[in-house]
């Protein structure tokens, strides 16, 4: 089973990632995609995943860590893609939930990681909370080879634009709370072919957490509840998502 976004690499994981990826390897979570977040946490990235069996990077600068980076940071990002070999740049994308928001600086960032995340030949992780439009409106002006929408919360339709852009839509712990209806009817109704799994832990805790921290063990039991909706087993679901995961993240399975 695979987790296409996990940051283990979090400070919530700073004394215990491996006890929780052994945790989650345990429960059959085999492959763990570590998204970036910024240049800082590139190093301590690294470590993890270097540490973590079953735990592959991705590089990328996040919106909302932009307060903390200059065009510098592209430099030490093209660095990273060049040394690290990663299996996608991310997490990167537009965040307009913020009311102070610069959206001018996220849109000229998120451009100029689409550039190396074309140059690298890179799918890329997407982050669109309140910005689905302009993300995909970036995409066509900058077309990579696919990725994820992490933690889809869009339109069937604006789902639809994502998928003919070769992208896949990641469901996590969002898709376990009775009152997440649309995620649910996305998840429900959106074709097998286009989703894959991921918790975004120590984020988006699914229900039964009660808002405590998330971690990539909990996989298989949001895996059970997707099944559910979609009424078919468990195994049956993840050998799907799984399918869809190796195929937008090609270097999954290259060494670890």
């Amino acid at each position: 089973m695979i987790d296409t976004h996990c940051h283990l690499d979090a400070a919530e994981f700073s004394t215990d990632y491996r006890a929780a990826s052994a945790l989650a390897r345990a429960a059959g979570v085999t492959r763990i995609i570590v998204p970036g977040v910024s240049v800082a946490c590139f190093p301590r990235q690294k470590f993890v995943v270097a540490t973590t069996p079953g735990a592959y990077a991705a590089y990328g600068i996040h919106p909302l860590y932009l307060t903390q980076s200059d065009s510098g940071d592209l430099q030490q990002l093209r660095h990273y893609l060049q040394q690290e070999r990663p299996v996608a740049v991310g997490e990167i994308g537009l965040d307009f939930y913020v009311p102070q928001a610069d959206k001018a600086q996220q849109t000229e960032f998120f451009a100029a990681q689409l550039q190396l995340a074309r140059e690298f030949e890179l799918p890329v992780i997407l982050h669109s909370r309140r910005a689905v439009d302009a993300v995909l409106h970036a995409l066509r002006r900058h077309p990579v080879r696919g990725g994820v929408a992490h933690a889809f919360n869009g339109s069937l339709q604006q789902a639809a634009e994502f998928i003919k852009l070769g992208f896949k839509l990641g469901f996590g712990g969002a898709l376990t709370h009775a009152g997440s209806r649309r995620i649910r009817m996305l998840a429900t109704e959106l074709p097998l072919s286009a989703l894959v799994l991921e918790t975004d832990a120590p984020d988006i805790a699914p229900a039964w957490l009660h808002g405590g921290r998330n971690s990539p063990e909990q996989l298989p039991r949001i895996a059970a509840e997707l099944a559910q909706l979609r009424g078919m087993t468990v195994e049956e679901l993840v050998a799907h998502t799984d399918a869809n995961a190796r195929e937008v993240f090609p270097g999954l399975d290259a060494g670890c």
